[in-house]
């Protein structure tokens, strides 16, 4: 689309009722102030949702000489304190509170690194089974019978057993003679299939 299009001269969009500038602000609540009240500051505690208005000058004064915690005693104030850490919600110690109703089907939770047994709540872990064992293509168990392994060879054994039939069939350490060099490529096949096939 070209950007000298005459269709972008009569695109408009209608502001947002919040971004169109107000013809009007309420005065300044300090005592004496004419200015526009352009900042909110809040009233204080207990009254948490309710602000004043006032210019940049009187919110700055008020800002300075606001105390939140006037009129509180310092045991008040270091309770307030303490209960903010957990947002002023309720807390109970770890396992006090009677976990086995608060489960489906009345059981304690799994509990698998044995928080909860200190106090007395949790289970361990259910045990659980065995892996099975890898599935074993005719082409794999081909390549393992090259190498002469079982099937359950760890990755280490494969490698092992590779560099030993190497050594052995290759040219170099059979004094050039090449008549084991088609059992060097069939080894060296089954150990690069194998390890395509994550078994090493």
């Amino acid at each position: 689309m070209k950007l000298d299009s005459p269709l972008f001269n009569r695109i408009r969009v209608k502001p947002v009722e919040e971004e169109r500038p107000r013809t009007s602000m309420p005065a300044c609540d300090w005592p004496g102030c004419a200015n526009a009240g352009t900042h909110r500051a809040p009233k204080g505690r207990l009254r948490e949702r309710e602000y004043w208005r006032f210019c940049l000058e009187h919110v700055r004064d008020y800002n300075q000489s606001y105390n939140y915690f006037a009129g509180m005693s310092e045991e008040a104030v270091a309770r307030y304190q303490k209960d903010a850490v957990t947002g002023h919600r309720p807390t109970w110690k770890m396992g006090i509170n009677g976990t086995t109703d608060r489960f489906q089907g009345g059981e304690t939770p799994i509990d698998p690194f044995d928080v909860m047994r200190e106090f007395g709540g949790g289970r361990a872990r259910p045990e659980r089974p065995k892996p099975e064992a890898r599935p074993v293509h005719n082409a794999e168990r081909k390549a393992f019978d090259t190498l002469g392994l079982e099937t359950d060879a760890a990755a280490e054994e494969i490698k092992a057993r590779f560099k030993e039939l190497v050594k052995r069939h290759h040219p170099d350490a059979n004094g050039g003679d090449r008549s084991t060099e088609d059992r060097l490529v069939a080894i060296i096949q089954a150990y690069n299939h194998l390890k395509a096939a994550k078994f090493c």
